[in-house]
């Protein structure tokens, strides 16, 4: 059986900055060299299939035909017990357009409500990822994790994306949003999937070791800046800004107050909004490009 080997360049195919840095955060460690679909302006393909199992191929085989290179891609979503595992993988659809996530939960609550599904026990609900190694000659292996919790109204925390801050993961109290990164990936989903994979793929791959003073993580910002949907999240998004400058304040063009808000003139003026996009992610996206 095909096995990747290490250095491999790898793509991961998916066109979502949240789900790509979340990957490439999982097999970093292991010394692959990882770019996107998006940033090889990969066609995303319709996901047509009717499982998370299905999706993942089509999209990981796709992206292995079109590039000469293996692929990595994740299907994901909410299955919600009293909504028979809806959205399920239409959760990305039940958020528009322009991905914006505070409108998909407020769907999932209001389906809920009208089943009187929030009177009592917090209702159950379950994420699913679905990760797909596939290769140009077509073979291609499926993994699967799953993380199950219960749902809470309103939504909790700035962090993560998707419908993190109304999924309480079973064990805590805190969400998936109002949980810190590590925490999260400690018990979720992805990082599940992820296991199943490294068991089967990456064992006889050794770790690299981690870079000292990485410097600025701009493409976890970029992630964080083109998923969040709510004010909360924007709130959470600014405070990390705060802290890379702490961290990070010798890497920033913009060194005073006055280079700063001349900067944040220039790309507010000169983003290109999507008329769908939510209006946090338009002015977490034009403070990023000023700090830039």
């Amino acid at each position: 059986m095909k096995q990747l080997e290490p250095g491999s360049r790898l793509v991961v195919a998916s066109h979502n900055p949240g789900k790509v840095w979340e990957i490439k955060q999982l097999i970093a460690p292991y010394g692959f060299d990882a770019i996107s679909a998006g940033d090889l302006k990969l066609i995303e393909p319709e996901e047509t299939e009717p499982t998370f199992e299905g999706n993942a191929r089509l999209k990981a085989l796709a992206a292995a035909e079109a590039s000469g290179l293996p692929s990595l891609a994740d299907d994901s979503g909410l299955e919600v017990d009293a909504l028979g595992g809806a959205p399920g993988i239409y959760s990305a659809r039940w958020a528009g357009p322009g991905k914006d996530f505070a409108l998909a939960m407020e769907r999932v609550h209001d389906a809920l409500a009208e089943k009187g599904a929030w009177d009592g026990l917090p209702p159950r609900a379950n994420f699913i990822s679905v990760l797909c190694l596939a290769w140009p000659t077509g073979e291609h292996r499926l993994f699967v994790g799953r993380v199950f919790g219960t749902l809470r109204w309103p939504a909790r925390g700035g962090n993560g994306f998707g419908y993190d801050p109304m999924f309480v993961p079973d064990g805590a109290s805190q969400t998936f949003g109002e949980m810190e990164p590590e925490a999260k990936y400690a018990v979720s989903h992805r990082t599940r999937a992820f296991e199943a994979f490294k068991r089967d793929c990456l064992e006889h791959v050794p770790k690299a070791n981690a870079a000292a003073g990485k410097g600025r993580d701009l493409e976890g910002l970029e992630a964080a800046a083109r998923n969040l949907s709510t004010q909360l999240e924007l709130a959470r998004f600014v405070a990390g800004l705060r802290e890379d400058l702490a961290r990070n304040g010798a890497s920033w063009s913009a060194h005073d107050i006055a280079t700063f808000l001349a900067a944040l003139e220039t790309a507010v003026a000169s983003t290109d909004v999507p008329d769908a996009e939510p209006r946090w992610r338009t002015l977490a996206r034009a403070l990023l490009a000023a700090s830039r």
